[in-house]
């Protein structure tokens, strides 16, 4: 009896095992990001008006798209992760799984994800998420070898979460929906680049090209990070000028840009990798801050 309850005790704990190592091939941050960011788009595109049960089937698809197109990711790229420090310890790399196995799980979380938007929003949206997965998959994920031109490619999937929110809840894109797209298509340049230029040791171990100009860690690619932060304070201002969100989230957008903006000057004084790192963190507190923002201050 005692060894049956230990065999039993052992099975579980493998399975759980098992089951956190392909939680992490999902990059579980990354992908709640992108399924809060279709959720953010939603509810704006429904004016606060919500169905409940499809903008959790919105968001629990949107979440098994990105784990999807992220376990795509690091089968395509297993070699290279085992070059650099911040990778070497993901599944693929120490063999806890096979490529074979991650390929699998891939399969049928995509497909599952895919099924869900399809039953749940509408074809627009299912086919916006399929192009998501195409573009940060199979040409984001090689072109990160050939040059900075991986960054506006990676951007346009890095932005589509929102939209996809929007076509679920409208059924259509206008400009309301561009403007929101815009909005993360030109924030993805100054987070991408400061992360490459936090990781550019490891990022060189396996040659990858992220930073622009001649991917210099200099001022030329400081004031590159610059410039697109700049046009984050008009664009922050979109949705108040054409009337989809009110004066508030207005002026919150652009405090967060001005803050966002400053950061980014500060690296232009010194090219440190402490400035790099606070544009960094910067980036990943101004998206949800200023999404938020426009939630609460939509106009009905």
């Amino acid at each position: 009896m005692i060894s049956g309850n230990t065999t039993n005790i052992s099975t579980t704990m493998a399975f759980a095992q098992k089951a956190r190592t392909y939680m992490e091939l999902m990059k579980m941050r990354l992908s709640f990001l992108v399924a809060f960011s279709s959720a953010f788009g939603y509810v704006l595109g429904m004016g606060g008006a919500v169905n409940w049960v499809q903008l959790i089937m919105l968001f629990l698809g949107g979440w098994l798209v990105s784990g999807a197109s992220c376990t795509i990711n690091q089968v395509i790229e297993k070699d290279y992760d085992k070059l650099m420090k911040r990778t070497m310890t993901r599944p693929l790399p120490t063999e806890r799984l096979t490529g074979s196995e991650s390929l699998w799980f891939a399969t049928v979380v995509g497909v599952a994800g895919f099924f869900i938007l399809f039953q749940y929003t509408n074809l627009l949206t299912t086919g916006l998420a399929i192009l998501s997965m195409l573009l940060y998959s199979f040409v984001y994920t090689p072109l990160k070898r050939v040059g900075p031109i991986a960054v506006f490619v990676g951007a346009i999937p890095g932005a589509l979460p929102p939209l996809l929110g929007w076509t679920a809840a409208t059924g259509d894109i206008n400009h309301a929906a561009m403007i929101i797209f815009g909005i993360q298509f030109i924030w993805q340049f100054p987070h991408f680049w400061a992360i490459a230029w936090v990781a550019d040791e490891d990022y060189k171990k396996a040659g990858f090209k992220l930073l622009p100009v001649k991917g210099e860690k200099d001022m030329k690619t400081a004031f590159q990070i610059m410039t697109y932060t700049l046009f984050l304070i008009p664009m922050g201002l979109l949705p108040t000028y054409f009337g989809l969100t009110g004066v508030n989230s207005g002026i919150v957008a652009t405090i967060c840009g001005v803050l966002f903006l400053a950061s980014t000057i500060k690296l232009m004084k010194d090219q440190s990798r402490k400035s790099a790192l606070r544009i960094m963190f910067g980036s990943f507190l101004y998206l949800p801050i200023v999404q938020i923002a426009y939630l609460l201050d939509m106009v009905k």
